[in-house]
């Protein structure tokens, strides 16, 4: 099956080329004309550092013809793209989030849905087994009905790496946009769909700037009110220094009437002290949740089925992350309308 990466410029666009480059069932081509000529991480420059085959622009690796296309451009750039490639005939996976604004995940949606094509929103922790196991246990009843869950998701600050994440241009905000949509996917699955009534969210920008002097938000947090009483909080920053053992975490506690349970996406496998670097070691448990979600997303691209999480899903999830801005902007709770 022939599947096109569009673009690197997502930190998540060199992991799954590595993924997909040596599967005998994938013929992989790649583009990224967006990208500086100078700049050694991007464009030929990787491609031909990984291995790939390489177009010059998105036209042409769309000429093609791939049954699956997956966007990992700055996020501002997913409408076009998916919509290319939605003409084009070929089923998408699309980078979070879905887009910066509501009208243009609604467009992607409708693009895709005229098109018969798939639109999936690449959320990999819900693939993770640990996850499955709290939404069984939800689901069984052994939890009761839940009261309150507190979210997690920090990292390091992904603007050392691709600097477009601290402009509010391209990626449509700062850490809220960028994580609060993984923890807004989980309570998705666990409420299975049902959306927040209100957002109220605060957030400072004391932990990194944009790349022209622009602010965004560094560290954020969101309370979210559903229509049963529930509430939930996402903590959505990049706190992690440079020397954090690790570049990210996820975390979930679920608390019901019965129980309490908690979910860590990337728990430690062994702790310990490097005495040769100074440094704290944490090697984290195996689990590619980025392969599981891929083989997924091949998986419906390949029998037509439809794939999940759909564009939907991400509209919804983007409405949380739109809503908490609005919150910022008035300092009160925002209203969000049911999709």
């Amino acid at each position: 099956m022939k599947v096109a990466l569009l673009s690197f410029a997502h930190v998540h666009a060199a992991t799954y080329i590595r993924l997909l480059r040596d599967r005998s069932d994938i013929e992989l081509i790649v583009t990224d004309p967006d990208a500086d000529p100078g700049d050694p991480t991007r464009g030929k420059a990787l491609a031909d550092e990984l291995g790939v085959t390489y177009r010059a622009g998105y036209d042409e690796a769309l000429a093609e013809r791939p049954r699956a296309v997956i966007v990992t451009s700055e996020n501002a750039r997913h409408r076009t793209l998916v919509e290319l490639a939605a003409a084009a005939g070929a089923h998408i996976l699309c980078e979070k989030p879905l887009a910066t604004t509501e009208n243009d995940a609604r467009a992607m949606i409708d693009a895709c849905e005229r098109a018969d094509v798939n639109l999936m929103t690449a959320y990999p922790v819900r693939f993770h087994p640990a996850f499955a196991a709290l939404r069984h246990a939800l689901s069984s009843g052994a939890l009761g009905p839940l009261l309150s869950v507190h979210g997690t998701n920090n990292s390091s600050p992904p603007a050392l790496e691709r600097p477009w994440f601290a402009d509010p241009a391209f990626a449509g905000g700062g850490a809220i946009m960028d994580h609060t949509l993984h923890i807004a996917d989980l309570l998705d699955v666990l409420l299975e769909g049902e959306q927040p009534t209100h957002v109220h969210a605060v957030a400072n920008s004391l932990l990194t700037y944009g790349t022209d002097g622009t602010e965004v938000e560094s560290a954020g947090l969101l309370t979210l009110t559903y229509p049963r009483g529930l509430v939930a909080t996402i903590d959505c920053s990049w706190s992690h220094p440079a020397t954090h053992p690790t570049w990210g975490g996820l975390t979930l506690t679920c608390v019901g009437e019965r129980a309490l349970a908690e979910f860590d996406a990337f728990p430690p496998l062994l702790t310990g002290y490097d005495t040769t670097q100074a440094t704290t070691r944490w090697e984290p448990a195996a689990i590619d949740l980025d392969a599981a979600m891929l083989e997924s997303f091949l998986t419906a691209a390949r029998t037509g089925q439809r794939a999940h999480p759909d564009g939907e899903t991400g509209l919804r999830t983007l409405k949380t992350a739109l809503a908490a801005y609005a919150s910022l902007h008035t300092g009160q709770p925002a209203t969000i309308t049911a999709t």
